[in-house]
């Protein structure tokens, strides 16, 4: 079973930042591409960003490029999103994915 954990949001101010994890379970984590994807309040789903299987490709939504930064630790199944000066339109649920599967979420918000 596929199972996606994400952890490490929260309330943060304008211009902070704040280090997502994502531990991936129940397939081969090397072996995929993955996502991070979020979702405002009453929005739809929105693409962030991308890393290939081996990390070393990386593409990114331009919302969030020269702020955000996607990475992974293929030995400890574990997809990363670094995201710097924030603001108040990065508010949203935050979601690693895998093609159609997602975890619950964890909340960022940006507030002063």
């Amino acid at each position: 079973e596929v199972q996606l954990v994400e952890s490490g949001g929260g309330l943060v101010q304008p211009g902070g930042s704040l280090r997502l994890s994502c531990a991936a379970s129940g397939f081969t984590f090397s072996s995929y591409a993955m996502s991070w994807v979020r979702q405002a309040p009453g929005k739809g789903l929105e693409w962030v960003s991308t890393i290939n299987s081996g990390g070393d490709f990386t593409n990114c939504a331009n919302s969030v490029r020269d702020r955000f930064t996607i990475s992974r630790d293929n030995a400890k199944n574990t997809l990363y999103l670094q995201m710097n000066s924030l603001k108040p339109e990065d508010t949203a649920v935050y979601y690693c994915s895998r093609g159609r599967d997602r975890g619950q979420g964890t909340q960022v918000t940006v507030s002063s």
